[in-house]
Protein backbone atom coordinates (compact mmCIF):
# COMPACT_ATOMS: atom_id res chain seq x y z
CA UNK A 1 0.00 0.00 0.00
CA UNK A 2 0.99 3.68 -1.00
CA UNK A 3 2.52 5.43 2.16
CA UNK A 4 1.79 9.48 2.64
CA UNK A 5 5.46 10.91 4.10
CA UNK A 6 3.75 10.75 7.57
CA UNK A 7 3.47 7.13 7.30
CA UNK A 8 -0.29 7.16 6.85
CA UNK A 9 -1.53 4.37 4.40
CA UNK A 10 -3.60 5.71 1.30
CA UNK A 11 -7.12 5.00 1.67
CA UNK A 12 -8.49 2.61 -1.45
CA UNK A 13 -11.29 5.40 -2.12
CA UNK A 14 -8.20 8.36 -2.32
CA UNK A 15 -6.61 6.09 -4.63
CA UNK A 16 -9.68 5.57 -6.99
CA UNK A 17 -10.26 8.95 -6.82
CA UNK A 18 -7.16 10.41 -8.09
CA UNK A 19 -6.96 7.75 -10.55
CA UNK A 20 -10.80 8.93 -11.86
CA UNK A 21 -8.97 12.68 -11.43
CA UNK A 22 -5.91 11.65 -13.59
CA UNK A 23 -8.08 10.37 -16.05
CA UNK A 24 -10.51 13.22 -16.45
CA UNK A 25 -8.59 14.56 -19.65
CA UNK A 26 -7.85 11.40 -21.44
CA UNK A 27 -11.96 10.80 -21.07
CA UNK A 28 -12.45 14.87 -22.35
CA UNK A 29 -10.26 14.12 -25.30
CA UNK A 30 -11.58 10.81 -26.58
CA UNK A 31 -15.03 12.51 -26.28
CA UNK A 32 -14.01 15.26 -28.43
CA UNK A 33 -12.38 13.38 -31.21
CA UNK A 34 -15.35 10.83 -31.07
CA UNK A 35 -15.81 9.68 -34.80
CA UNK A 36 -19.85 11.71 -35.87
CA UNK A 37 -22.37 8.97 -36.79
CA UNK A 38 -21.81 7.87 -40.33
CA UNK A 39 -24.83 7.97 -42.53
CA UNK A 40 -25.10 5.60 -45.45
CA UNK A 41 -27.20 6.93 -47.94
CA UNK A 42 -28.84 5.34 -51.22
CA UNK A 43 -30.23 8.26 -53.49
CA UNK A 44 -31.08 8.83 -57.34
CA UNK A 45 -27.82 10.57 -58.66
CA UNK A 46 -30.21 13.54 -60.32
CA UNK A 47 -31.93 14.21 -56.76
CA UNK A 48 -31.30 18.10 -55.89
CA UNK A 49 -32.76 18.11 -52.57
CA UNK A 50 -31.50 14.94 -51.82
CA UNK A 51 -27.92 16.70 -52.00
CA UNK A 52 -29.18 19.44 -49.80
CA UNK A 53 -30.12 16.89 -47.14
CA UNK A 54 -26.51 15.39 -47.30
CA UNK A 55 -25.41 19.15 -46.69
CA UNK A 56 -27.42 19.22 -43.76
CA UNK A 57 -26.36 16.10 -42.16
CA UNK A 58 -22.66 17.23 -43.08
CA UNK A 59 -23.50 21.05 -41.26
CA UNK A 60 -25.11 19.43 -38.38
CA UNK A 61 -22.18 16.92 -37.28
CA UNK A 62 -22.84 14.14 -39.89
CA UNK A 63 -20.46 11.95 -41.77
CA UNK A 64 -21.83 10.73 -44.93
CA UNK A 65 -21.03 7.78 -47.32
CA UNK A 66 -23.62 7.96 -50.78
CA UNK A 67 -24.39 5.68 -52.92
CA UNK A 68 -26.39 6.87 -56.13
CA UNK A 69 -28.70 3.86 -57.22
CA UNK A 70 -31.69 4.24 -59.74
CA UNK A 71 -33.81 2.32 -57.16
CA UNK A 72 -33.90 3.22 -53.25
CA UNK A 73 -36.93 0.34 -52.79
CA UNK A 74 -34.35 -2.90 -52.82
CA UNK A 75 -32.53 -0.90 -49.60
CA UNK A 76 -35.80 0.25 -48.25
CA UNK A 77 -37.17 -3.40 -48.21
CA UNK A 78 -33.60 -4.75 -46.66
CA UNK A 79 -33.98 -1.82 -44.03
CA UNK A 80 -38.03 -3.11 -42.64
CA UNK A 81 -39.06 0.42 -44.17
CA UNK A 82 -42.39 -0.17 -45.18
CA UNK A 83 -43.06 1.07 -48.78
CA UNK A 84 -46.20 3.64 -47.77
CA UNK A 85 -43.16 5.60 -45.90
CA UNK A 86 -40.81 6.12 -49.53
CA UNK A 87 -39.33 9.14 -50.39
CA UNK A 88 -36.26 9.94 -52.67
CA UNK A 89 -33.66 8.85 -50.27
CA UNK A 90 -33.23 5.88 -47.79
CA UNK A 91 -30.67 6.08 -45.51
CA UNK A 92 -28.94 3.94 -42.58
CA UNK A 93 -27.47 4.56 -39.47
CA UNK A 94 -26.20 2.63 -36.30
CA UNK A 95 -28.81 0.38 -37.34
CA UNK A 96 -31.91 2.97 -37.99
CA UNK A 97 -32.88 3.69 -41.57
CA UNK A 98 -34.21 7.05 -42.36
CA UNK A 99 -36.58 7.60 -44.96
CA UNK A 100 -36.91 11.06 -46.34
CA UNK A 101 -35.96 14.54 -45.04
CA UNK A 102 -35.35 13.76 -41.77
CA UNK A 103 -33.76 16.50 -39.13
CA UNK A 104 -30.93 15.70 -37.19
CA UNK A 105 -32.35 16.95 -34.56
CA UNK A 106 -34.26 13.95 -34.36
CA UNK A 107 -31.59 11.42 -35.50
CA UNK A 108 -29.54 12.66 -32.60
CA UNK A 109 -32.51 12.00 -30.52
CA UNK A 110 -33.17 8.74 -32.20
CA UNK A 111 -29.67 7.62 -31.73
CA UNK A 112 -29.60 8.67 -27.81
CA UNK A 113 -33.25 7.10 -26.80
CA UNK A 114 -32.65 3.54 -28.81
CA UNK A 115 -36.40 2.53 -28.87
CA UNK A 116 -36.93 -0.98 -30.68
CA UNK A 117 -37.49 0.92 -33.89
CA UNK A 118 -36.88 0.18 -37.98
CA UNK A 119 -36.43 3.91 -38.14
CA UNK A 120 -37.59 7.58 -39.33
CA UNK A 121 -39.06 8.95 -41.74
CA UNK A 122 -40.76 12.22 -43.30
CA UNK A 123 -43.22 10.79 -45.80
CA UNK A 124 -44.20 13.29 -49.08
CA UNK A 125 -41.32 15.40 -49.07
CA UNK A 126 -42.94 18.52 -47.46
CA UNK A 127 -41.41 21.73 -48.03
CA UNK A 128 -39.61 23.29 -45.01
CA UNK A 129 -38.41 19.82 -43.66
CA UNK A 130 -33.80 19.59 -44.29
CA UNK A 131 -33.15 20.00 -48.38
CA UNK A 132 -36.56 20.90 -48.73
CA UNK A 133 -35.65 24.35 -47.55
CA UNK A 134 -33.68 26.30 -49.62
CA UNK A 135 -34.07 29.10 -51.87
CA UNK A 136 -36.08 27.96 -54.31
CA UNK A 137 -38.95 27.64 -51.55
CA UNK A 138 -38.81 31.03 -51.14
CA UNK A 139 -39.07 30.47 -47.23
CA UNK A 140 -42.31 28.61 -47.44
CA UNK A 141 -42.89 25.86 -45.37
CA UNK A 142 -45.68 22.85 -44.52
CA UNK A 143 -46.38 21.41 -41.39
CA UNK A 144 -44.91 18.10 -40.84
CA UNK A 145 -44.10 15.28 -39.09
CA UNK A 146 -41.20 12.80 -38.20
CA UNK A 147 -42.81 9.43 -37.80
CA UNK A 148 -41.15 6.71 -35.72
CA UNK A 149 -41.51 3.42 -37.82
CA UNK A 150 -42.08 0.37 -35.10
CA UNK A 151 -40.71 -2.89 -36.22
CA UNK A 152 -43.94 -4.20 -37.82
CA UNK A 153 -44.44 -1.09 -39.63
CA UNK A 154 -46.78 0.72 -37.35
CA UNK A 155 -45.98 4.46 -37.68
CA UNK A 156 -46.26 7.02 -34.38
CA UNK A 157 -45.29 10.86 -34.38
CA UNK A 158 -41.96 11.22 -33.22
CA UNK A 159 -41.71 15.28 -33.58
CA UNK A 160 -44.27 17.85 -35.16
CA UNK A 161 -43.06 20.64 -36.99
CA UNK A 162 -44.50 23.19 -38.09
Amino acid sequence: MAQLPEDKPVSPTRRAIAAGLALLPVVAFAQKTAAKPVVQVWKTPTCGCCEDWLSHLKNNGFDVAVHNVEDTSDVRQKAGMPERFASCLTGLVQGYALEGHVPTREIRRLLREKPNAVGLAVPAMPIGAPGMDGPAYNGRHMPYDVLLIRRGGQPSVYQSYS
